[in-house]
């Protein structure tokens, strides 16, 4: 009397369950690639594929937000001129923006 009856479940296959209780963090996974892995090394992608085609007289801004032209390129280094006779040596990694020719207008 103190102990309630006990009734069988209806039988379930053990690959059917243990697949139903992966499918939530499956399916998370799925949507976190889309939603921030994919795009953010397509940015990565685009980034490096801009520094490897860095050249002289582009116009570019740097990480600190500074403008300048791009008078030489070395290995993993760019010299850049951001006045008249002013010339700083940065990392290309240091490069962040590739702007349209003209864009920089200064006066020499």
């Amino acid at each position: 009397m103190l102990i309630s009856n006990a009734y069988a479940q209806a039988a379930t296959t053990g690959a059917e369950s243990s697949l139903m209780s992966f499918l939530p963090i499956i399916m998370m996974f799925v949507v976190l690639y889309f939603l921030m892995i994919r795009p953010q090394m397509k940015r990565q992608k685009e980034q490096k594929t801009m520094m490897e085609a860095l050249a002289k007289n582009d116009e570019v801004v740097t990480v600190g937000g500074i403008l300048g032209k791009v008078t030489k390129v070395v290995d993993g280094y760019v010299t850049v001129e951001i006045a008249a006779d002013t010339e700083v040596v940065i990392q290309k990694s240091a490069v962040t923006m590739l702007l349209p020719k003209g864009t920089i207008k200064t006066v020499y």
